[in-house]
This record gives C-alpha cells, structure tokens and sequence, in this order.
C-alpha cells in the first residue's frame, strides 16, 4: 500500500488534492459544462473485438474507485486541480513505474472559463516537483495529440522537450489518434519546476 499519495500541494490560488468520491457533483457540474470543450481530447475504450461496441462508461464512483485503489497500489496519483478552493480540473499522474526506469506520465484537462490564467502550469509543475523530490521519479512525460494547442502549450511554458510522434498511440474521441510527446528528466530542472515556472512568468516570456 501506498500513503505517499495522500497530499495536498498548493501555489497560491492553485492547489491539487486526491480525488474524492464527495466531489462527485463539483466534478460532475464541471465535466458537463466543458463536455464540448473536452470531448475532443476525452480518453475512449476501443471496441474489445472489430464490429463489437465498448461497453459502457464507468460512473463516477467506479472511476474513483479504480483511481484511489491505483493510487493505493503506488502506481498513481489521481488530483483535483482547485483554484481559490474550486474544483475546475484534473490532473492524474499515471503509469508510474519504478526498477531501473523510474517514470511516470501525466494528463491532465482544466475548466474552459479559467483556461489561460496559468493554473494549468502551476498543477503540471507542482505534480513535477512532487515526483522528482518527493517520490524520487527521474523521468515524466507528457503525450498530446498534435491538435491541442492550448495542452501543448501548458508544456511548452514549462519547458519540456519535443521527443517526436507516437502513430496511432491512445484511442482519443472514439478512434486511434497520434501523440506528440514531451519529456523531461530530473536533471534537466535542478532548481525545480515550480521555480522555473515563477521565473518564467515573472520574465512575462508566455504571459500566463
């Protein structure tokens, strides 16, 4: 079992927290507004066999609880971004594995009414900062379908590296979609994301 997930991290207006089961409606009120916003770039199950439907979405409370029993097992850390105490997005940091790699990946989507205000970065480097620091990660990566701009730049903000294309990598919107993938190891932030991001917002280099 794993109590290392269990945290809360803040900067600001901005803080990410595990994902509860109470947050049910918040989170429901903000996945129904943006549901135009995010069908685009929302994670589908492909069909099991050719001319067979997937089945059915899980509900809330089975997502929630496949997140937290993940997070349990040390293999995930399932957020809620906030902003001033709203809940206006997730952030899950996925696919963690130890050995010799070390790595992890993170996704993340963010309400379309406070998009650009520079709370997704803020989320992404706090998650970065726990990882490396905390967790003792060497390696997170970030996968984007080439489309989505406004991801692309949460990461680019943050100064990840274009590693190139995976073809065909996830199943996104209902068929097999291409992925950028930016990168970054924990040799490549020595002051820390978080402080690379204030730097960067102070030099107004991307605005927010």
């Amino acid at each position: 079992m794993n109590a290392g997930w269990q945290v809360e991290l803040h900067e600001g207006d901005v803080a990410l927290r595990p994902i509860r089961v109470r947050d049910q409606r918040s989170w429901q009120d903000v996945s129904r507004r943006n549901r135009d916003w995010l069908r685009r770039w929302e994670a589908t199950v492909p069909p099991a066999l050719p001319g067979r439907a997937a089945g059915p979405r899980p509900t809330y409370r089975q997502m929630v609880r496949y997140l937290r029993g993940e997070a349990a097992a040390g293999r995930m850390l399932p957020f809620v971004v906030l902003h001033k105490g709203q809940l206006v997005g997730q952030l899950t940091v996925g696919g963690i594995t130890w050995g010799s790699m070390c790595s992890a990946n993170v996704g993340y989507w963010v309400d379309e009414s406070v998009a650009g205000r520079g709370i997704m970065p803020t989320a992404v480097a706090l998650s970065v900062d726990y990882c490396f620091s905390v967790l003792g990660l060497h390696r997170i990566e970030v996968c984007i379908r080439p489309e989505n701009r406004p991801s692309r730049r949460v990461v680019e903000k943050l100064g990840f590296r274009e590693e190139g294309m995976r073809p065909r990598y996830l199943h996104i919107d209902g068929d097999w979609r291409d992925h950028l993938v930016y990168a970054l190891t924990v040799e490549e932030v020595p002051e820390g994301m978080l402080e690379r991001w204030r730097s960067v917002r102070r030099s107004g280099a991307y605005g927010n």
